[in-house]
């Protein structure tokens, strides 16, 4: 059984996972909350409370790294247990980024800026000098 929670801070989303991803349903959850996180920059994958992961659990970590990059994600596993670590970095097929500590601790603390929108006409006009009915503002310097 696997539970997972989702947290976004900023455009880096945190996956908490508990339990294990030996099955194929665990595997498909863990996809699925992966891959819902299309408009995040950076997902890090909090492997610390995994107990264990099987053939189809890496098979997803796997198939989740060229979904990442083709998104411009980049996809982090981060705190895994020994023997969780050790089955990833004995894969052959793809090498995973497995984040340090400083590392998500730097990402969560880093100052996050919310994209502004863009001026409309009237504001523009505004910041131009000239006001909605075309007269000209005088700005007080």
């Amino acid at each position: 059984m696997l539970n997972i929670h989702i947290e976004n801070v900023g455009d880096m989303t945190l996956i908490e996972c508990k339990g294990t991803i030996v099955g194929s349903e665990e595997a498909f959850g863990l996809q699925k909350a992966v891959t819902s996180q299309e408009d995040a920059r950076i997902i890090v994958l909090d492997l610390t409370e995994v107990d264990a992961i099987g053939g189809v659990g890496l098979s997803t970590l796997e198939a989740l790294q060229p979904w990442a990059v083709d998104r411009g994600i980049q996809l982090k596993l981060f705190n895994a247990i020994s023997s969780v670590e050790n089955t990833l970095e004995h894969n052959d097929a793809v090498r995973f980024d497995i984040a340090s500590v400083e590392e998500v601790l730097a990402l969560v603390s880093a100052p996050r800026f919310e994209p502004q929108k863009p001026p409309d006409a009237e504001q523009r006009r505004r910041t131009e000098g000239i006001d909605v009915a075309g007269s000209v503002n005088v700005k007080q310097l």
